[in-house]
């Protein structure tokens, strides 16, 4: 099997490791959310959680967008026949020349956060104790 398919085989299967560890986190949450809608656990406790885990998976979905984007470059590379061994094996090398500095790291976490694939449901969950608030009054 030549090199470049090896690196896009393995960095492909990384890549849908990312949505199942993303998804794991989504059902998570709802899980939480669960325990706060039956009472077993206090709802600033819940929510405060909520935050944590939607901005987990806006740090999971940064690094999957940056594999994505490089599972990108290689099929491009082995669509142009231009795929030099070296070239396809600089993953972090690319990352680390692109990597803004801290603010900017959290910039991108946060907007990947935003991205409404990501914040549903943590949008709807977070909302859950105001809802429930309002529906028992």
């Amino acid at each position: 099997m030549p090199p470049l398919t090896q690196v896009w085989i393995t960095l492909q299967n990384n890549f849908e490791q990312y949505e199942k560890w993303c998804l794991g986190i989504k059902l998570l949450a709802i899980v939480l959310a669960g325990t706060g809608m039956a009472g077993l656990l206090p709802w600033p406790g819940v929510v405060a959680l909520l935050l944590v885990l939607w901005l987990q998976e806006g740090i999971l979905r940064t690094s999957h967008s940056r594999l994505g984007a490089h599972l990108l470059q290689l099929e491009q590379r082995k669509k142009l026949h231009t795929h030099a061994e070296e070239d396809v094996l600089l993953l972090h090398t690319e990352w680390l020349a692109k990597r803004p500095a801290a603010s900017g790291l959290v910039i991108e976490y946060m907007r990947n956060a935003l991205r409404p694939t990501v914040a549903y449901p943590y949008v709807i969950l977070v909302m859950l104790p105001v809802l429930n608030r309002l529906l028992n009054h």
